[in-house]
């Protein structure tokens, strides 16, 4: 076995974020490690990479002890991890960034040409001829600075173990498709890969064997062939998820946010559409199609050259304080970077946007805000340590949570929500398509932008598909099946 594992355990005073782990991973395979935020797949990785040490419990590599005392050791011995977010130097090329610390020299000077040997190398293994080691990585494509952060891992070191930290959040459908033909690639030259991902059809489709934590342990894996989804979600979950998609039945009322032929500077280039009280009205189609900027557009974030856009007795554009006003939230796709105000607590996160009644005059009292923000983390579920915590200590899916909660807290009866379950894992999933059924069910009006078909037709009334930013008509659901969706988003229906 290329990798072993056995009982590691790590603490952070008193919390056990591992108890007692077993893991391995072979050479020539795709191992994926799955499981809830927060129950300690980043905690292993990182103490694999050597940005953490473990409490106690051995590693293996190739046989040998391995114990890293930091990432830079880790790559030198053959472990190699590439994080979710991304951290490359934009202002420097291709081969700067893939061999940066590590540069060859003659005499105190860099070698330039022992570089570009060394990084073509590394970009012919990755199959990607046309990724050129001269390019800026600003002016790349998400997909490509990613392969970038690859790269640099196979060219470091004779890289044996490569972690990939849900390497397909920021991609689209093509870029996937190549991300995958990549690692079968590296898999047929002997590396092991290690995938982690809350997508189980990725899983399904790029893994070889899984492995499954639960609040800290190993609670279950096996090979991929022959494993149910339904049963890989009943070892994340602990139970089993009989309707991951909650329907109650829905009585839409009056039509609360009407558009009319409206064009953005760019995208949308059309897009017409009636949203009614107690509805859930999903917007699909390929990543850059103008669905995020269609509802940039509405909030009043982008500015509009055409159309008409009316939100209950409010007509026109309007500003994104008079749209809050207006009873309009907006939840972004981008929770990090627009989302959220990280360094802050969940309670300012939560309250920032409407802080009346929290203090006498115009101050606010922190026990009246944390008191209110306790209601939210408890109707939410968001796990933290309480309303003080800052929010970047929190997981991406309680972090979703707390964006929510804001949305809910403002009380607004419109809500926008982009990509609202991108990231996160299937437990937090199931728990916010619960609060958008209940919204929904309480006469709150809620456009939805997805990727995901099953989520389009499993928690949506009806569904629009955008398409080169013409956003087509809203259909019922039930009448509608992924393949359509597909056809129509690629142009093709």
């Amino acid at each position: 076995m290329r990798l072993e594992m056995r009982g590691v355990r790590k603490a952070f005073g008193a919390t056990v974020a591992l108890n007692r782990v077993d893991f391995g991973a072979d050479a020539g395979e795709v191992h994926a490690v799955i499981g809830e935020n927060g129950a300690g797949k980043s905690t292993l990785m990182k103490i694999l990479a050597g940005a953490l040490k473990a409490d106690a419990g051995s590693i293996e590599l190739d046989g040998r002890r391995y114990h890293p005392a930091s990432p830079i050791d880790a790559r030198r011995q053959g472990v190699a991890m590439v994080y979710q977010e991304l951290s490359l130097a934009p202002h420097l090329t291709v081969e700067e960034n893939v061999l940066l610390g590590q540069e060859p020299g003659r005499a105190g000077l860099v070698d330039r040409h022992e570089m570009r040997v060394r990084v073509e190398r590394a970009l012919a293994q990755l199959g990607r001829g046309d990724l050129r080691p001269e390019a800026r990585v600003a002016d790349l494509s998400p997909a490509a600075q990613q392969l970038t952060e690859i790269a640099r891992a196979l060219a470091q070191s004779a890289c044996r173990v490569l972690i990939l930290d849900e390497p397909t959040s920021s991609l689209a459908a093509d870029d996937i498709e190549r991300l995958f033909a990549t690692l079968e690639r590296l898999k047929r030259e002997g590396l092991a890969v290690i995938y982690i991902s809350h997508v189980l059809e990725e899983v399904q489709r790029v893994a070889d064997r899984f492995t499954v934590l639960r609040d800290g342990e190993t609670v279950g894996g096996g090979a991929v062939a022959g494993t149910s989804a339904s049963e890989m979600v009943r070892l994340m979950a602990g139970r089993q998820l009989h309707e991951l998609f909650p329907r109650s039945a829905r009585q839409p009322g009056d039509v609360v946010l009407e558009l009319k032929d409206v064009a953005g500077l760019d995208k949308p280039q059309s897009a017409s559409l009636q949203l009614r009280r107690g509805e859930v009205l999903g917007i699909g189609g390929l990543v850059g199609a103008g669905r995020t900027e269609l509802l940039r557009a509405i909030f009043g974030l982008d500015p509009i050259r055409r159309g008409h856009i009316r939100v209950a007795a409010f007509v026109g554009p309007a500003s994104p304080v008079a749209r809050l006003s207006q009873g309009v939230g907006f939840l972004s796709e981008d929770r990090k970077g627009e989302g959220l105000a990280v360094s802050l607590s969940v309670a300012d996160n939560i309250t920032l946007s409407r802080l009346e009644g929290l203090g006498p005059w115009r101050l606010v009292l922190p026990r009246r805000q944390h008191a209110a923000s306790r209601a939210w983390i408890g109707e939410l579920k968001i796990r933290c340590a309480g309303p003080g915590q800052a929010v970047v200590e929190l997981s991406g899916g309680s972090q979703q949570k707390v964006a929510l909660a804001r949305l809910l807290h403002h009380d607004v009866d419109v809500l926008l929500l982009d990509e609202p379950t991108r990231g996160i894992d299937v437990a937090s999933k199931a728990q916010i398509y619960q609060v958008i059924d209940d919204l929904a069910r309480a006469g709150r009006a809620v456009l939805l932008v997805s990727s995901y078909l099953p989520e389009l037709l499993g928690i949506c009334d009806r569904v629009a598909m955008m398409t080169r930013g013409v956003l087509g008509p809203g259909r019922p659901a039930v009448a509608l099946d992924e393949h359509q969706l597909l056809m129509e988003a690629t142009g093709q229906a």
